[in-house]
C-alpha cells in the first residue's frame, strides 16, 4: 500500500471506509490505528476524528460497508433447507473477509446491515418447530461452528502463504507411529490434503438434522 502524500482536498466517509479496509486486508485489524489511517490517507487524525470518533466507529464503519456487499439468496420453503442455505450464505460471505470474524469475536460490534442472517435463520429454526429460546440457541450453535471453520481456514491459509515447506504438524502426522496410533497413521501424509478439503455444508446440514425436531 502506498503512503499518500499532501492532504486532500475533503475526506468522505466512503475513503476513509476503503482506506480502513485496504488497511486491514494488507496488515491485520491490529494495524488499524486512527493515526496510521490519517497517514494512509495524506490527512491529519483531526480530519478523521471529524468523520469517525474513535476506533470502535471506524471499524462498524468498515463493517457496514462489507456488510452491504454480503450475499441474500432466495430462500426455499422447507424450514431446515433455509437454514442451511441463509448459514452458507453468512460463511462464504465471511470466508471472503475473514479479518471481520476477527472483529465480531474479539469486539462488542455487529453491522446492523449483517442482521437478515441471525434474523432470517432464528425465524427458519423457529418454522422448523423450535421454540424462541432454543432457536436462538440454534443460531448461535451454527455461528459457533462457522467462525471457527473460517478461522481454522484463514490460518491455515495465512501459513501456507508465509511458509512454503511443510508444517509442524505435517511433519508429525506423516511419521506418526502406526502401532500407538493406526488410524493417524493411516491418513498420515494425506492428513494436510483431507484436513484443508470444505466440508463446511455437510458439517452443516448435520448439525441442523440435530437441532430441529424431527417430524
Amino acid at each position: 500500500m502506498e503512503t499518500r502524500t499532501g492532504r486532500p482536498p475533503r475526506l468522505s466517509r466512503a475513503q476513509i471506509a476503503a482506506t480502513a479496509r485496504e488497511l486491514i486486508e494488507t496488515h491485520g485489524v491490529q494495524a488499524l490505528t486512527m493515526r496510521r489511517l490519517a497517514t494512509e490517507l495524506g490527512a491529519t487524525p483531526m480530519a478523521v476524528y471529524h468523520h469517525v470518533r474513535n476506533k470502535d466507529e471506524l471499524l462498524l464503519l468498515v463493517l457496514d460497508e462489507a456488510a452491504a456487499g454480503m450475499q441474500r439468496p432466495e430462500l426455499p420453503g422447507d424450514p431446515g433447507e433455509r437454514l442451511v442455505i441463509a448459514a452458507r450464505a453468512m460463511h462464504d460471505s465471511l470466508a471472503q473477509v475473514p479479518w471481520i470474524v476477527e472483529v465480531l469475536t474479539s469486539d462488542d460490534l455487529l453491522s446492523p446491515a449483517a442482521l437478515w442472517y441471525p434474523e432470517t435463520m432464528i425465524e427458519a429454526a423457529m418454522a422448523g418447530g423450535l421454540g424462541l429460546d432454543e432457536a436462538v440457541h440454534a443460531y448461535r450453535k451454527i455461528w459457533y461452528y462457522t467462525v471457527g471453520e473460517i478461522l481454522v481456514h484463514a490460518s491455515a491459509a495465512r501459513r501456507r502463504t508465509v511458509n512454503a515447506d511443510k508444517t509442524f504438524r505435517e511433519r508429525i502426522f506423516e511419521n506418526v507411529d502406526a502401532a500407538q496410533f493406526p488410524r493417524l497413521a493411516e491418513a498420515g501424509d494425506r492428513w494436510a490434503e483431507l484436513t484443508a478439503m470444505d466440508t463446511y455444508e455437510s458439517g452443516l446440514r448435520a448439525l441442523v438434522g440435530g437441532l430441529l425436531p424431527t417430524r
